[in-house]
């Protein structure tokens, strides 16, 4: 089955990072289901049960944003508190849609690796920063996976840099 790979990026036109590793993943369309949220919903007005089907229909999904502010974009903030509903997701009743569902973050970080470490420049790790979706895909009994990160995207986002994480992300896919 192929892997959704949800794309929250506000500028894609203008990325470096995100932008390269979606040209990679469309070179296997029978592997990877791109879906650009920004692109489809311009107006961020999402529908929620053509996204409930979508993810649905997967068992491996992909969360692939930009890292800022120590935390997502709002777009994806929006889709979680829409998608992810009572009755649905989570809850009595719901039958756990997404149970079992192999997911994992896929994100650009702006600041190097070295900076993400309890005693670095801002004290916590990438990890331990995205703790609120682990936490957030255990209660909806999926998967979760450890993320995939590309770091030092603002200092040090070198083509051969961005051309090795293309293929650790690739390798980072195939393993999930």
């Amino acid at each position: 089955m192929k892997t959704l790979v949800i794309v929250i990026h506000p500028d894609l036109e203008n990325s470096v990072i995100n932008k390269r590793w979606i040209e990679e993943l469309n070179k296997y369309p029978e592997k990877y289901t791109i879906h650009d949220l920004h692109a489809l919903y311009p107006d961020e007005q999402i529908d929620v049960a053509h996204e409930q089907e979508l993810v649905a229909a997967h068992d491996k999904i992909i969360f692939q944003f930009p890292f800022y502010w120590f935390n997502c974009p709002p777009f994806l903030k929006r889709w979680l508190d829409l998608v992810l509903t009572h009755g649905w997701a989570y809850g009595k009743g719901s039958g756990y849609k997404l149970a079992g569902k192999k997911v994992a973050l896929s994100i650009a970080a702006g600041i190097n690796e070295e900076d993400y470490r309890s005693g670095g420049r801002y004290k916590y790790t990438l990890k331990q920063l995205t703790a609120p979706f682990e936490i957030t895909f255990d209660y909806i009994k999926a998967d979760y996976k450890p993320l995939f990160a590309f770091y030092g995207a603002e200092h040090d986002a070198t083509e051969a840099r961005i051309e090795e994480s293309t293929k650790d992300y690739i390798s980072f896919l195939g393993e999930m």
